[in-house]
């Protein structure tokens, strides 16, 4: 059970961050503490380096950032090491966004390159 204080609290630092509030509630799991801040930080336009061990949950920073800047009309650049990671990246966010609002770059594909979501192999 949680006091008052703690329940005040943890209501400022949602109300703090709609654009978080409304990502969390299309997911089906919390994010870890790192992740919270990591978000928060995305909100807040802050830069954010995440670094965490594979399997870990460091891709839901990157969709939070892809879903802030759709919610703004913004460019995102979403990058990968490989090809592999790119393309099934590219379909992950289709699914999520639509094709009309994610595009893929890389060696062998181009689709889409002017969308407001491009994944790009680095």
């Amino acid at each position: 059970m949680t006091s008052p204080a703690e329940r005040y609290s943890a209501s400022r630092r949602r109300a703090a961050y709609p654009a978080l509030q409304e990502f969390l509630g299309g997911l089906e799991f919390e994010l870890d503490d790192f992740q919270v801040e990591a978000c928060e930080a995305v909100e807040r336009g802050t830069g954010v380096l995440v670094c965490a061990p594979t399997g870990a949950g460091k891709t839901v920073v990157g969709e939070f950032a892809v879903f802030q800047a759709l919610q703004q009309g913004r460019k995102c650049f979403y990058t990968t090491p490989i090809k592999a990671l790119s393309n099934q990246k590219y379909n992950d966010l289709v699914s999520v966004h639509g094709a009309d609002q994610v595009g893929l770059l890389t060696g062998d594909n181009a689709i889409n390159g002017d969308a407001p979501v491009v994944v790009m192999t680095t």
